[in-house]
């Protein structure tokens, strides 16, 4: 039944393979001079009555022209004459850039393939035998000058082919393909793309680690990205999660990692090893930012936790942390004491209000840890005390510390997974850094907050200064400063910008001789002039202050921190040693 389909589709497309038809763009059709006096014109079709057209004849062309036309479509597709650009539908699987299409061959070869087809049948089974090998019979009558000499594929076609002429001349013709190749090798060499590296992720697993063997480990570790192939203009900004994510990132997408980050970590590594870490050269490398896996004693160092001796770095850790876990022991039963109530009842409520839209805060041994930390703190500054926004600035510490241990992104990370003894040497970490770091702004927190005072009203001087419009734009709607900048002071800009801005942040805090207490006011001056013209668009009192209160920052990343570095240092050089500039 197929057999019959086959029959008459053929013959209802008459003119599907064996017509003669020119490619487009095509210019001249063959000339053969074998073929030129009894080839007919290439528009008609060919006949098997043409006299002179035999099968020896037809055979020696298709089998010199078959040798030479494979090679070239093997190795050099594009060396192809114009000449060439006639063919006869076949069964070639490629495609030129001279003009032959997909689907074709070139003449002479199928010509005789054309004139078998037309021959005399003698009977249906000889036929359907033809049809099933027609393969195998191609190659055995085109003799293929490749095959000459192969004792295995002549034994594997059971022979030499009858119709094979003998006086094929093919070595002649394998000579002339070898020659045409090596010609056009000279000429075109394929370029050798370099392979590349892909960075193989960390699976989340659980790793001790501390400062000894974190300064061992090997700069081939080092994150890295894969290129980006794709894109040939501008890179479309990545969307951020709501939940943001807590390690570090480009916002815009950053290339893999450059030399010069390469350089930056070397040199970290040579700081952090020596007996004696130069304190002044470990600063100036950290005030463009901190690699992840030497920020947590980079952070211990600079805030004066650890010594820059390390001999005394492991003695020194051990007797502040024990001397912490003796204060828990002291003071920590007393919250439920009449006379600390108060202050144990706001840290319980402060303490889930704490990043909540990162789950690691809202776990309860984490939460408990928070807890301990700031009572105790408490306990131990009795002038200030606890007040609102403390707790917003142990996450960071506790952040950092955290990653030391952990691979992974730390937001979803089950602290219960750690020891025990891990977790209380967090804990003591994030304590000490955190009291180094309010000791130097504890005037924020005492009583009537003099210093957030003093620094909203020299904020209002140096905009007033360095940009007009927008202080008289304040001015015209009645909007004072201390109505937004005050939260900016208080939680140094913890509740405006994403976790991992803000740990990148202090990384710059950390290197400032008074980060925390005096660069932070010309961030706060940069911050806000980066608004300058979403500012000026809001025309009432109530604008103002939901756009101050609720700036677009969630997407956010370590290259607008960096901008908002560089514009801040801008001003601080400007301002900070010329006190007459605030003045008119």
């Amino acid at each position: 039944m197929a057999t019959d389909k086959k029959i008459q589709f053929w013959k209802r497309n008459a003119k599907v393979p064996g017509s003669l038809q020119p490619v487009y763009g095509a210019q001249h059709p063959p000339l053969d001079p074998r073929m030129h006096k009894t080839m007919p014109k290439y528009s008609t079709r060919l006949s098997a009555a043409t006299p002179a057209l035999t099968p020896e004849r037809l055979a020696l062309a298709s089998a010199e022209t078959s040798a030479v036309s494979h090679l070239l479509f093997s190795h050099c597709k594009h060396a192809v004459k114009p000449s060439q650009n006639y063919s006869v539908r076949g069964s070639c699987s490629s495609e030129l850039h001279t003009g032959r299409p997909a689907g074709t061959l070139p003449v002479t070869g199928v010509a005789s393939a054309r004139f078998l087809k037309e021959a005399p049948k003698t009977n249906a089974l000889s036929i359907k035998s033809k049809k099933a090998s027609s393969f195998l019979e191609f190659a055995r009558s085109t003799s293929d000058a490749w095959d000459i000499g192969d004792d295995e594929e002549e034994e594997f076609l059971g022979g030499p082919p009858p119709n094979t002429p003998p006086n094929l001349n093919s070595k002649v013709a394998v000579a002339t393909a070898a020659q045409v190749i090596h010609n056009y090798s000279k000429v075109r060499e394929k370029p050798e793309w370099p392979q590349s590296t892909e960075r193989v992720q960390a699976n989340g697993s659980v790793v001790k680690s501390n400062s000894a063997v974190q300064l061992s480990q090997p700069s081939d570790g080092s994150s890295f990205r894969k290129p980006l192939h794709k894109q040939q203009s501008l890179p479309l900004r990545p969307v951020i999660p709501l939940i943001a994510r807590i390690s570090d990132q480009n916002a815009s997408g950053a290339p893999p990692m450059a030399v010069r980050e390469k350089t930056r970590l070397e040199k970290f590594r040579q700081l952090l090893a020596s007996q004696n870490t130069d304190l002044e050269e470990l600063r100036r490398c950290s005030w463009s930012g901190i690699p992840r896996e030497f920020r947590p004693i980079t952070w211990r160092l600079l805030s004066g936790y650890l010594p820059a001796n390390m001999e005394r770095r492991e003695i020194v850790l051990k007797r502040k942390r024990d001397e912490y876990f003796g204060f828990i022991e002291q003071y920590y039963d007393s919250r439920n004491e009449e006379h600390h109530q108060d202050t144990y009842r706001q840290i319980h409520i402060d303490i889930p209000r704490t990043n909540p839209l990162i789950p690691l805060f809202q776990q309860a041994p984490v939460q408990e840890v928070f807890e301990r930390i700031l009572f105790i703190w408490a306990i131990r500054h009795p002038a200030s005390g606890y007040v609102q926004g403390i707790n917003d600035l142990v996450t960071p510490f506790f952040v950092v510390f955290l990653s030391e241990f952990v691979e992974e992104d730390v937001e979803n990370f089950d602290v219960t997974i750690l020891p025990q003894h891990v977790q209380r040497n967090i804990e003591a970490d994030s304590f000490w850094c955190m009291s180094k770091l309010l000791d130097g702004i504890q005037d924020n927190y005492t009583f009537a907050q003099p210093g957030i005072q003093t620094k909203v009203k020299a904020l209002e001087e140096l905009v007033s200064r360095i940009d007009e419009h927008v202080h008289n734009h304040f001015q015209k709607y009645e909007v004072e400063y201390l109505q937004f900048a005050f939260r900016w002071m208080n939680n140094l800009l913890m509740r405006e910008l994403p976790l991992r801005c803000t740990i990148r942040l202090w990384d710059t805090y950390q290197a400032e001789a008074e980060g925390f207490s005096h660069f932070h006011l010309y961030i706060c001056a940069a911050f806000l002039i980066k608004w300058r013209k979403e500012i000026l668009e809001a025309v009432d009192f109530q604008g103002l202050l939901l756009l101050l209160q609720n700036l677009p920052t969630i997407h956010w990343g370590n290259e607008e921190v960096g901008l908002l570095l560089a514009e801040a240092y801008r001003l601080k050089y400007m301002f900070a040693d010329a006190p007459s500039h605030y003045r008119r």
